[in-house]
């Protein structure tokens, strides 16, 4: 394969998705109506509920949900060759991934900007919507514990790394402040801050900052306290909105790097069904998750977005849109992976490196091909790497504070308390980094997540349902990814049962620098919240189904459906 084909097929796929499909269901039957007023305009508080230009809320949502997932997902699964995540990547989006983004979106706006545990206390049950909230807290602390960890051993190993990123939260600051307060123009403001940020980049080559990974874990949890607590405009707004366009910049030059050298694929399209992760099905569809589906979307389209949508006609930009961009990213992915190396040995050698490893090596590569130096090409794949992780980690820590508050709140007044619950999240995220424990919970990150999409679509359906419109677009995916999810937690859970054996008899070693005792304690701690996590989500699922075959439609919504809306 050609990685240039690759690419222009995976373009043509996004255009049909948006301009086609995501438009029937926009208008026909979700049907976006421009003069309603939304949660962002009805509630405007200033933190949470905000009225935004679309294409800022574009690039918001983007940065949001673009984290590490449509990177080093693909990267990992080319080891059952490129044309599983390929294909899996392209049909996945077209068919669930913008699915779920843009209905999580509509469902909030719809809602007066619930989160998805008030939406489940209503639609489903008390006992759902506190399943929901349990569910969703773990998953959280799993996702900043991970990537806390990643951020701080990337900018210790890469000491060009940190200027681009302290200068990257000061540029977002300077545009926040420009745009709300000073109401600069949005396009002046946005060119001279990328600018900036571009050359924090190009000094981090010759100013090198060097730390120890402690250090820059505890960098990435002050950084994302902070965009847990202050104002959506000040902080997490304009910094992930001026990330966007240098992950966007970083897309557009390779992008045209794969155009003009466009190299060939030189790992088999198919190698076998089984690999040491485990069989293709289900685990490539827990491997590669954002890019594809990822429920860590549908938590941002529905508490963040959902939130700041000026009109509901903006969220097929937002929503589908992004999600279709990411999906250009994983695809970028998949070609790094799959044409940088000489052979499928040189990738698997490259593989015991890390993906970080991979990726870098072939965005510079790509960049070569523009004539930008493999120096500045690497400081810049290496940022963009970091950039892609910390920038969500922020709105991670504030999606757990809302979430703690919810859950325990009406039990523990000081819950309510944002700087409370923010310092607590980011306080058990450190003690799963600095004991090692959060490697063996890491595991079932991939079967958490998908089975987190799978209960949104759930969510979704009944919604639909309940209010009279096609719910078939949602079910049948949802039904997908459940059983699919389930299955990979089970056979995730049964492996980690089984590892303890094979530390104590010496087949297998601990990772380094622990011992066997706590990696058999950590494999038995993982192996009972696998067990527990199916557990939730067979509770959540037969309520959620009892409720979805029992409902009628309302009477409001009957007739929706049927007519098409003629405002986009």
């Amino acid at each position: 394969m050609n990685s240039a084909l690759a690419l222009i097929l995976s373009l043509a796929a996004g255009l049909f998705t948006y301009y086609v499909y995501a438009r029937y269901v926009d208008q026909r039957i979700i049907q976006a109506d421009p003069r309603k007023a939304t949660p962002a305009r009805l509630y405007m508080d200033g933190v949470d509920f905000m009225p935004t230009s679309r294409h800022v809320l574009f690039g918001y949502q983007f940065k949001s949900i673009a984290a590490l997932g449509p990177v080093t997902g693909p990267i990992i699964a080319m080891q059952w060759g490129w044309l599983p995540a390929f294909l899996w990547v392209i049909f996945g989006t077209m068919l669930i991934g913008w699915v779920q983004d843009y209905t999580s979106v509509m469902i909030g706006v719809r809602n007066e900007g619930q989160t998805f545990g008030a939406l489940s206390y209503r639609l489903i049950s008390p006992r759902g919507r506190i399943t929901l909230l349990a569910f969703i807290f773990f998953y959280l602390i799993l996702i900043v514990a991970a990537f806390g960890k990643i951020v701080g051993d990337m900018m210790a190993a890469v000491p060009s790394v940190p200027v681009a990123i302290v200068a990257l939260v000061i540029v977002g600051l300077g545009a926040g402040y420009l745009i709300y307060r000073k109401h600069a123009d949005i396009l002046y403001t946005t060119l001279g801050m990328v600018v900036l940020a571009l050359l924090a980049i190009w000094l981090g080559t010759s100013l090198p900052v060097k730390a120890s990974p402690v250090a820059w874990v505890l960098f990435a949890l002050a950084f994302s306290y902070a965009g847990a607590v202050l104002p959506i405009w000040l902080y997490g707004q304009p910094i992930n909105y001026i990330s966007f366009y240098l992950v966007f910049l970083g897309m557009i030059g390779a992008g045209i790097g794969v155009l003009v050298g466009h190299p060939s694929f030189t790992i088999p399209a198919f190698t076998q069904w089984t690999i040491p992760l485990g069989s293709i099905w289900p685990l490539l569809f827990v491997t590669v998750a954002c890019g594809a589906i990822s429920g860590w979307h549908s938590l941002v389209s529905s508490s963040g977005s959902a939130r700041q949508l000026e009109k509901e006609i903006d969220a097929r930009y937002v929503g589908a849109g992004s999600m279709i961009s990411e999906m250009v990213l994983a695809v970028l992915s998949i070609i790094i992976a799959a044409a940088t190396f000489a052979s499928f040995a040189g990738y698997k050698e490259a593989l015991g490196k890390g993906p970080a490893f991979i990726f870098a090596t072939g965005m510079s590569g790509l960049l070569s091909f523009l004539g930008i130096s493999p120096e500045f090409g690497k400081a810049f794949a290496g940022a963009m790497y970091v950039i892609l992780a910390i920038t969500v980690m922020q709105l991670v820590l504030r999606v757990a504070r809302l979430s703690t508050t919810e859950l325990l709140g009406d039990y523990v007044p000081v819950m309510r308390n944002m700087y409370v619950t923010a310092a607590l999240v980011a306080i058990i995220c450190w003690a799963l980094i600095a004991t090692g424990t959060w490697q063996y919970i890491w595991t079932l990150f991939g079967g958490s997540n998908q089975l987190m999409a799978a209960l949104a679509l759930m969510l979704v359906s009944i919604w639909l349902k309940q209010s009279g419109r096609n719910w078939h677009f949602t079910f049948w995916p949802m039904l997908f990814m459940f059983i699919t999810t389930v299955v990979a937690l089970l056979m995730t859970g049964i492996k980690l049962f089984k590892a303890p054996a094979l530390l104590l008899a010496g087949k297998i070693k601990p990772p380094a620098g622990q011992t066997v005792a706590v990696a058999v304690g950590g494999n038995y701690i993982s192996g009972v919240i696998a067990f527990l996590l199916v557990l939730a989500a067979l509770v959540l699922v037969v309520d959620g189904l009892r409720v979805f075959f029992t409902s009628r439609p309302a009477a409001a919504g009957a007739q929706a459906g049927q007519t098409a809306s003629t405002a986009d």
